[in-house]
């Protein structure tokens, strides 16, 4: 298919604006070089065979391989890279992009070329470790606890995932229900209960898992190093979902299960505070996926378009559908705009003021995501009619990329969840500052 060739593509709504040659305040030279690499890598190794290994529920364990033997793993982790520890691992450049000058527009490119399979199943079988299991360690794990387990996973020696959702606590996880209990001789916790939408978790030797070792509400929550294959009283098994087939989505459950008190993430009942910190980095990512995810969806309904003939015309001769996708791709370029503007927000912005002044607009970013890749992905299936709704042949890619809808508007936050989030956000931040001027008026 041509969305999967290394070439630029001029078809409609293919590619955001700078890749089609048109200035951007954004991209240095140094990220349209490596964009070109990035895309020659995935045209390589990843884009032409997703759509088989979406259809059979897996990624074969090689292409783990491949994207770890040329750090196309790292690009998971938060902006600035953890130098001094990816340089004590041997690790000092990603595509030929030295890792002290790495930011998030490098991210955001990797996010973009690698969601251009339109299908986020594969993608997902490769990246929640890196980006969601790795960074609670490396951000409040203490020393002992990097030590021990940095080196096998930022070299991909071993593979984690993050473990927080359960059977009853999806979006509300101050109400998650596993426990972990001290042993008498305080050596161990004893961790009883269930995870479930584990993405990834399958495949993953440890998780951060967040579980209950004090009282109710938030301030009982701790994460804990926990691990998993293989591991006794921990029994894991693949979901059927809707989309992302190859993503690994795992029910685990644990009984009994004892881990090292070492293994604590930080300090007992902060991990409330370390899971919302880790959450505006899924939901960035997710976002900036989807945007490229809809963009798919919505170019290969323009090509569509333009060849299928129907009462005489072609489709694109229709008022009708040219008004369809005009309304989608409207919604797509004003996305990716925020997308880009964000992005460059993140890249001048200390950690700290990000976690405060974007907490709101990357749930409002990510809610916004998902809205779009359904509206793209709706016209799309319209457009290519009866072969938008067979899992085979031309509509076979715009099919899967519709089923994976939901799984861009649930995980990381359910939709209605984000959008209120937001807006509370905001309104905090809003009477936060209005007492700090209000204080200043008084002195």
């Amino acid at each position: 298919m041509s969305n999967f060739k290394a070439e630029i593509s001029q078809i409609p709504f293919a590619e955001p604006s700078y890749l089609r040659g048109l200035p951007s305040p954004y991209f240095q030279p140094t990220h349209l070089n490596f964009q070109k690499r990035c895309r020659a890598f995935f045209a390589e190794h990843f884009l032409p065979y997703v759509l088989e290994w979406e259809t059979e529920g897996t990624v074969p364990p090689h292409v783990w391989e491949t994207f770890n033997k040329h750090n196309m793993l790292l690009p998971n982790l938060n902006s600035p890279l953890p130098i001094e520890w990816l340089k004590r691992l041997g690790i000092n450049g990603i595509l030929g992009v030295r890792i002290s000058e790495w930011d998030y527009l490098h991210t955001a490119i990797w996010v973009d070329e690698r969601a251009r399979t339109g299908i986020s199943g594969p993608g997902a079988s490769l990246s929640p470790g890196f980006a969601y299991g790795i960074p609670p360690i490396l951000n409040f794990g203490s020393p002992a606890l990097q030590e021990k387990f940095l080196p096998q996973l930022l070299t991909g020696k071993a593979r984690t995932c993050i473990a927080i959702t359960e059977p009853q606590a999806g979006s509300d996880v101050a109400n998650i229900q596993t426990t972990a209990v001290k042993s008498a001789d305080g050596k161990h916790y004893v961790i009883n209960g269930e995870k479930k939408w584990i993405t990834n978790g399958i495949w993953a030797d440890y998780a951060p898992m967040a579980v209950r070792t004090g009282g109710s509400g938030p301030q009982g929550i701790s994460l804990i190093v926990v691990p998993l294959k293989n591991h006794t009283g921990v029994k894991m098994r693949r979901l059927e979902v809707m989309g992302q087939r190859a993503g690994g989505t795992t029910y685990i459950e644990l009984d009994d299960v004892q881990v090292p008190a070492e293994n604590l993430v930080g300090k007992e009942g902060e991990g409330m505070k370390y899971i919302m910190t880790n959450f505006n980095h899924e939901r960035m990512l997710i976002a900036i996926g989807v945007t490229r995810q809809a963009r798919v969806a919505l170019s290969a309904a323009v090509e569509y378009a333009m060849k299928r003939e129907a009462f005489g015309k072609t489709l694109m001769d229709q008022p009708v559908v040219r008004h369809r996708i005009a309304k989608a791709g409207a919604d797509l370029e004003t996305l990716q705009s925020l997308v880009f503007e964000f992005v460059y927000q993140l890249n001048h912005l200390s950690k700290a003021e990000a976690d405060e002044k974007l907490g709101g607009p990357t749930a409002l970013l990510k809610a916004k995501a998902g809205m779009v890749l359904n509206d793209c992905a709706q016209t799309a299936v319209l457009i290519f009619g009866g072969n938008g709704y067979t899992r085979t042949g031309q509509g076979e890619l715009v099919e899967k990329i519709y089923r994976d809808v939901m799984g861009a508007r649930i995980p990381g936050g359910s939709e209605d969840v984000m959008l209120d989030l937001a807006v509370r956000q905001l309104v905090k931040n809003f009477q936060k500052q209005a007492r700090r001027q209000a204080d200043r008026i008084r002195e």
